[in-house]
């Protein structure tokens, strides 16, 4: 593991992590002024979900991996180099998030515990769509492919009717029924990750046959 982190450190898709944290801090801190003059909750609660989307859209390219075909046979399994990506980029995303909640002033900051719960169903269902990806296409740079996915999900979500929607405020009577709802988000996209982390099914037997790859080579001698 330790010789692990150098590489997967550089390895890490850093351009548009950077971007979409960049972007969501600019979102909450340009409406500063606004948000601070009449403690509006309601704008600081759309605000910080809109910083949690982009940082969804950043964590899609997560797995990203150009290099992700040559490197299936080797000795350290796919869950480890995934998990290890994830571990070195988890306490970067917290940090990141705290000083998000501290850029709205207090007075337009809604409860920090359900919000929190709402940004981390976010990047679990980005993280999960990668996965998924990455598990059943084979997909050496699914980024692109996921984040396109949660931005049409994120649009389903805005058109379900407002008694239906999730995206409630806290004044609203839903708001603890809608939380419920984002907790089970958050745990189904754990179990895809947990399912679609390992290698992909490509190159799998089917029906007792080998599955040839693209390259021509059988199916046991692509995995690891």
């Amino acid at each position: 593991m330790a010789a692990l982190l150098r590489p997967v450190w550089h390895a890490l898709p850093w351009r548009p992590l950077a971007a979409a944290g960049g972007l969501g801090w600019l979102l909450v801190a340009g409406a500063r002024p606004l948000s601070g003059r009449d403690g509006d909750t309601a704008l600081g609660l759309a605000l910080l979900r809109l910083a949690a989307l982009a940082a969804g859209v950043g964590l899609a390219f997560l797995l990203d991996d150009p290099a992700r075909r040559t490197t299936e046979a080797v000795p350290v399994r796919r869950p480890v180099r995934a998990g290890l990506r994830l571990a070195l980029v988890t306490p970067l995303l917290a940090a990141w998030w705290t000083a998000a909640l501290l850029l709205l002033p207090a007075a337009a900051r809604p409860p920090l515990g359900a919000v929190s719960l709402e940004a981390a169903a976010i990047a679990g269902t980005a993280l999960a769509l990668a996965a998924a990806s990455v598990r059943l296409r084979a997909e050496p740079c699914p980024g692109a492919g996921a984040a396109r996915a949660l931005l049409a999900l994120t649009a389903a979500v805005l058109l379900l009717p407002d008694r239906r929607s999730p995206l409630v405020t806290p004044d609203d009577a839903h708001w603890a029924a809608a939380h419920g709802w984002w907790a089970a988000v958050l745990a189904v996209a754990a179990l895809v990750w947990a399912v679609c982390v390992p290698e992909p099914l490509t190159g799998h037997r089917v029906a007792g046959r080998p599955v040839r790859s693209p390259c021509g080579t059988s199916g046991p001698s692509r995995t690891s």
